[in-house]
């Protein structure tokens, strides 16, 4: 089974919309036992909360429920526990490196990587523009999913 973590600021936002569409791809594509996909934030500020209606809104329009989802923090013990820690922008991959130490193992990455952009996943708690975030989200893991099976790992 491979293990997704991904992670933005607060986890109300990009990160429960990264893990509810990318179970929501792999369900389509009838590979959701080979997956445990979760999302957690890099800052406490968020905790307990469910997520942002903006997220709630798009994913609703999709049909991908998010049921039980609520904020929570990622922890040090996260770094083994997952195979890809996935992180939304530049300083989500910052603060993942400060909370959880040296990527010895090469697992931290940008969602934005898998679909060939350099370019930060923006906030939409900052810009209210939660389609575009939607669709660079839908572009990031369409992209993971594509890198996993050139890897031959699904």
């Amino acid at each position: 089974m491979i293990k997704i973590l991904f992670v933005c600021h607060g986890n109300i936002c990009r990160s429960p919309m990264a893990e509810f569409v990318f179970k929501d791809i792999v369900k389509k594509a009838g590979m959701t036992d080979s997956f445990y996909i979760a999302s957690a934030a890099t800052s406490t500020e968020e905790l307990g909360n469910p997520p942002h209606p903006g997220t709630r809104e798009i994913l609703n329009r999709l049909g991908i429920s998010f049921q039980g989802k609520y904020a929570v923090q990622v922890k040090p013990s996260d770094y083994e526990k997952y195979d890809y820690i996935i992180g939304m922008d530049s300083a989500n991959i910052r603060n993942l490196k400060r909370m959880l130490g040296e990527d010895k193992e090469n697992k931290i990455y940008k969602l934005l990587e898998f679909a060939g952009l350099s370019r930060d996943v923006d906030d939409p708690w900052y810009t209210g523009r939660f389609e575009a975030t939607y669709q660079d989200i839908l572009a990031g893991c369409e992209g993971f999913l594509n890198y996993l099976r050139k890897k031959n790992i699904v």
